[in-house]
């Protein structure tokens, strides 16, 4: 059966802005991309620096630190230095709360 984290109030997160979820050691970036919500993992693909520290484009997310992007919809790598995907996670709000399935 999934198991599904609570990422806080959906009207909480603006569009544009990203919210970092922590779950013990696991780190997820929780975007909200014109009021649709997506989660990725926390991390660039290319050196392992948090991804919620860069700027959220559309449906894009750019590494602060080397400028690789991300498609937050479905974890693409969208511009070097990154080749590999980050993994994405399902998202749903149910009663106005933002919630992420980890399993």
């Amino acid at each position: 059966m999934p198991s599904w984290i609570s990422a806080g109030p959906a009207d909480a997160l603006a569009p544009g802005q990203v919210k970092v979820v922590q779950r013990g050691r696991m780190r997820l970036a929780v975007c909200n991309v014109d009021n649709a919500f997506h989660c990725i993992a926390d991390v660039c693909t290319h050196d392992g620096s948090p991804l919620d520290q860069g700027e959220l484009d559309g449906c894009e997310i750019e590494c602060p630190r080397h400028g690789a992007r991300f498609d937050v919809t479905d974890g693409r790598a969208t511009a070097l230095p990154a080749i590999a995907p980050v993994r994405v996670y399902p998202v749903r709000v149910e009663n106005g709360e933002i919630q992420v399935q980890i399993d």
